[in-house]
């Protein structure tokens, strides 16, 4: 029987044994010194330079290990563990992976004694289980409608993050708008979908103390109805079915043309064009509409009428349209205004992570959340 053949890079090298662990434990010590200096009330921000040339200003441990590129396996997989713990619990992404440096460090010595592997492991599954009594006697319920409490939880997270020296403002954002997207589904539980219904949108120009959260939505597209000649009947059906219903304003994901608006417009309607779905999503969400296909199926149910304000704000250089005070809305953005996009990013960051961690946390029976960190 021909025995398989094997084709490798020319650099692979193979390590066992002792070599091996000692290779590991200094891989992993490696990726926590890098963000050792992140963590803590003085932790420090690093500049990375992204693989598109543009630049990362940043202390959270998650998003500086995102932007690195590393070869050894034992690094990639401490690179995970950070990965892994934003996604289950939103926050310490820094901690978890200073905590595994150290305590590969510390197994060094006893690995130098000829200590099998297997039997240091199993002391640290006693010092977990020792650590585990010790939270549970300290731990205490927090009431998820008490917005004190509440407010405590989050300051305690965002304590070391560059938003900190704003005060309670990006924990006041964070806990109302998981308020406002959050849903009753049955007894004792709550659906939160940060992720479709709470949008984080950032607008260079202003200042910090700018920043609020719209209970309803905010669209960075622009209004258009300019008036062109004729164009087809089919057109003006259409836009004569949308006016039967004597709408304010009408959303499409699709585009627009000139003529459609400027029918729209004589109807005393506004229009807004190639929107994206999950936008037209919240914006539906929020104002109590129902999204149609055809404007031969609308019905006068599918008309939300629980927006309260719709207005076309100019700020910095560009027009932003703002659906806001809705009524009872379940959708909400995160406005995010302040004077670079580099403080914006940051602060960003902090405004993606901390909603999630609340809706994951919120003491629930049945919470279903769908998150996921969106790099840019």
């Amino acid at each position: 029987m021909q025995l398989p053949v094997t084709v490798l890079n020319a650099n692979t090298k193979r390590e066992q044994g002792r070599k091996a662990q000692l290779a590991n434990i200094m891989a992993a010590k490696a990726v926590a010194d890098i963000i050792r200096t992140t963590l803590g009330p003085r932790s420090m921000l690093k500049m990375l330079l992204d693989p598109n040339g543009g630049i990362v200003l940043t202390n959270d441990g998650h998003a500086i290990l995102r932007e690195i590129d590393v070869t050894h396996p034992a690094a990639k997989s401490m690179i995970q563990l950070s990965r892994t713990q934003d996604e289950e619990v939103g926050d310490g992404t820094t901690s978890v992976i200073i905590l595994a440096g150290e305590l590969l460090h510390v197994a060094e010595p006893f690995l130098e004694k000829n200590l099998h592997p297997t039997v240091i492991v199993k002391g640290y599954a006693k010092a977990l289980a020792d650590a585990v009594k010790i939270v549970d006697s300290v731990a205490f319920p927090i009431d998820t409608n008490n917005r004190e409490q509440m407010l405590n939880v989050v300051n305690s997270c965002v304590a070391t993050k560059f938003t900190h020296r704003f005060g309670t403002l990006m924990a006041e954002l964070a806990l109302t708008a998981v308020q406002t997207v959050a849903m009753e589904v049955g007894p004792g539980q709550r659906e939160i979908d940060v992720k479709n219904y709470a949008k984080v949108e950032k607008i260079p120009g202003g200042t910090i103390e700018d920043c609020r959260v719209l209970r309803g939505g905010q669209l960075g597209y622009y209004l258009k109805a300019a008036l062109l000649k004729a164009e087809e009947d089919a057109v003006q059906k259409m836009c004569e079915q949308i006016a039967a219903f004597k709408p304010d304003l009408v959303i499409t994901e699709k585009g627009l043309s000139d003529l459609a608006a400027h029918f729209l417009t004589k109807a005393g309607i506004s229009a807004i064009r190639r929107l994206r779905k999950t936008d037209n999503n919240r914006i539906a969400r929020a104002c109590g509409a129902t999204i149609v296909h055809r404007t031969e199926e609308i019905r006068e149910s599918d008309i939300g009428t629980k927006a309260g304000l719709f207005e076309v704000v100019k700020i910095g250089d560009e027009f932003f349209t703002f659906i806001v005070d809705c009524e009872d809305p379940k959708a909400c953005t995160i406005l995010l205004q302040g004077a670079s996009k580099d403080i914006l990013n940051e602060v960003g960051v902090a405004m993606e992570v901390i909603p999630r961690t609340l809706a994951q946390n919120c003491g629930a029976n049945v919470i279903r959340t769908l998150t996921k960190l969106r790099a840019k």
